[in-house]
């Protein structure tokens, strides 16, 4: 059971900052050993993996976290082929790809799942998740892991407004501002609120800035019926595409997202990004390896990847907080061209697993009720 103490340490744990220490002890784990050059047991993941072939991902859009860099790094690193599911899928589904394909050992089985915190310790519920310790297990927070190896924290970023200028030169600086009349048609979630991730720590963030709290997302929900009331909310699920081509001027999204996406544009449109003054929100997302997993050696060397000082600088580079942040700056492993690229979040908090898991619950139950927007793809 976490306790209500877990924000403060979570907070303490993540926050930018040269003076933090990463929690690191000498117990091991079950994963090989990790060096300069691969042998004994690493080896032999290694090889494993390549008599796989193949590692079969879901929900990794190339300009998230520069998971791009990443899967094409990883490929070059081990020769491995990487079948890349639906990249715009959501947490749940996501989950859902797990459960359908329980008994399939094709191409539509993933091995590993990148979702929201919740969907973590829930998918463990369900027994869809596997076991497995990176070798770097004891540099990730404890309040960020699953002390069995179920899941385990990857990154965080905080929600922010991504917006175009061009189209929308009268930038919003707080969620309250969001309301006004001028931005009728042209705001939009990241996500659909009944089963993104993104988008329903969206609703969570507005729910901190409308009187609520991390106990209590309801005004979030009424928050996001005012907007959509307004016009001003756009039932589509925003991209980097649907900002540059002013059809969803103003997108929610992570701030990593954001920043990737002004990278992209190249100064067309002009862009700009926001944290909100308000409602700063932290979201964590955690990795963890199907039960069903058709290619689990794979899937275990993946993780190894992701979770070395290599893998983690990708995601750092990208705009994203990777979850070993402390221990690599306590290290001096940190480029600092890498670490001035992220923006100031002072102020934003992190929910424990039982609020995540109340608000989750709450919101993708009432989002019809109460706000009645049907978010969806755009055609």
């Amino acid at each position: 059971m976490r306790t209500k103490n877990f924000a403060y340490h979570l907070l303490v744990l993540f926050v930018i900052s040269a003076t933090l220490l990463a929690a690191c002890g000498g117990s091991a784990t079950e994963a090989p050993a990790t060096g300069g050059e691969e042998s004994g047991p690493m080896a032999d993941l290694v090889a494993a993996a390549k008599a796989e072939g193949t590692l079969t991902t879901i929900a990794l859009p190339h300009d998230w976290c520069g998971y791009g860099e990443a899967i094409d790094t990883f490929k070059a690193k081990y020769g491995l082929e990487v079948n890349e599911l639906n990249p715009d899928a959501g947490s749940g589904d996501e989950v859902e790809a797990i459960r359908a394909n329980k008994d399939n050992k094709g191409p539509q089985a993933p091995d590993v799942i990148d979702v929201g915190f919740s969907f973590g310790e829930s998918s463990k519920g369900e027994g869809l998740l596997a076991p497995y310790k990176v070798s770097t297990w004891d540099s990730i927070p404890n309040e960020a892991k699953d002390a069995d190896g179920y899941w385990y924290g990857d990154y965080y970023g905080v929600l922010s407004f991504l917006v175009n200028t061009d189209v929308q030169p009268d930038v919003p600086q707080d969620w309250a501002d969001l309301l006004d009349p001028k931005y009728k048609g042209q705001i939009a979630l990241s996500g659909d609120p009944r089963t993104s991730n993104q988008a329903i720590q969206s609703v969570y963030a507005a729910a901190l800035a409308n009187g609520g709290s991390l106990d209590d997302a309801q005004p979030g929900l009424d928050y996001f019926a005012q907007l959509n009331s307004a016009g001003n909310l756009v039932p589509l699920i925003s991209n980097n595409g649907l900002v540059a081509k002013g059809e969803t001027p103003v997108r929610i999204t992570w701030d990593y997202n954001a920043l990737a996406a002004i990278d992209s544009f190249e100064g067309n449109p002009a862009a700009t990004v926001v944290v909100p003054t308000t409602g700063r929100f932290a979201g964590v997302y955690v990795q963890a390896i199907s039960a069903y997993a058709p290619h689990p050696n794979a899937a275990k060397l993946w993780m190894e990847f992701l979770y070395s000082d290599e893998g983690q600088l990708i995601w750092m580079k990208n705009y994203c907080h990777p979850i070993r942040e402390a221990d690599m700056r306590a290290r001096g492993v940190v480029p600092a061209e890498i670490a001035d690229k992220l923006p100031d979040v002072s102020g934003a908090v992190f929910p424990t697993l039982d609020q995540l898991s109340a608000a989750n619950d709450l919101i993708t139950k009432n989002w019809d009720a109460v706000v009645g927007a049907d978010v969806q793809a755009a055609p």
